[in-house]
């Protein structure tokens, strides 16, 4: 491990962790940006994901949700990185600002995870708000078409979980994030392009308020050359490391 890095985490208690879209990969979760397979090829993945999408064709919009959802809940798991980070939250004070939709982080373990872009795992009422605690009723098979259910409270339409594209982000989180910034001693950025704002305004400001920022990522990014050190590794690899690290430093 990079001698930077050692010595970044002997002096550290608290730490943040922003996550993106390479840290589900490695568990098989297709991004956005992915070619998309199947019935959905020809889909622009970015008009099925916006508010302007839902509002034209629900049903279409909720089939590909349930799509991706059985996707998530059949066949992803916690890979190795999420699984170290609810481990290093056994030694030091963890919190964990996600771009991703899923609930990796939580099956994982962790428990104090915010997510910018919404919980796939939990749809609510487009109208009260309620969130849909009742079963979902998947298809036996994919289908291209399926009406969302209705709530339970007022009949509304119940709606993925997610942040459309052309909605704003839940109140507070950036501030959230800013706030548990300023007071960590190290933040880990990883698998995240920081180019999607206001998310990747966080680690520039981490390092402007003189916060040592660690990108984990096999490319470089925008980011790179501001942080404290890119480590081109992959999620699973790196925060693996880290977390036999801090074991080791506990011993």
């Amino acid at each position: 491990m990079n001698p930077i890095l050692t010595n970044l985490l002997d002096d550290t208690q608290r730490l943040v962790v922003l996550t993106g879209a390479g840290m589900s990969a490695e568990s098989g979760v297709p991004t956005f940006r992915d070619k998309q397979t199947g019935l959905w090829e020809q889909y622009d993945p970015e008009t099925l994901a916006s508010i302007q999408g839902w509002r034209r064709d629900r049903d279409l919009v909720w089939a590909w949700y349930m799509w991706r959802m059985a996707l998530i809940q059949d066949k992803a798991e916690p890979n190795a990185g999420h699984n170290a980070i609810a481990d290093m939250a056994k030694m030091v004070h963890v919190e964990v600002f996600t771009q991703n939709t899923d609930n990796l982080h939580e099956r994982a373990g962790s428990t104090d995870v915010v997510h910018f872009h919404g919980n796939i795992a939990q749809p609510y009422c487009e109208d009260c708000g309620r969130i849909h605690r009742e079963p979902i009723v998947m298809p036996e098979i994919e289908q291209q078409r399926v009406a969302p259910p209705r709530c339970v409270q007022c009949a509304g339409y119940i709606r993925p979980g997610v942040v459309f594209f052309g909605e704003m982000l839940p109140d507070g989180c950036i501030d959230q994030a800013a706030n548990a910034i300023l007071n960590a001693d190290l933040v880990l950025v990883v698998g995240t392009s920081a180019i999607v704002h206001p998310v990747a305004s966080l680690p520039p400001f981490a390092i402007q308020n003189a916060i040592p920022t660690v990108e984990i990522n096999p490319n470089p990014t925008a980011f790179s050359p501001q942080a404290t050190l890119h480590w081109p590794v992959s999620a699973a690899v790196g925060l693996a490391e880290i977390a036999d690290y801090l074991h080791a430093r506990q011993a």
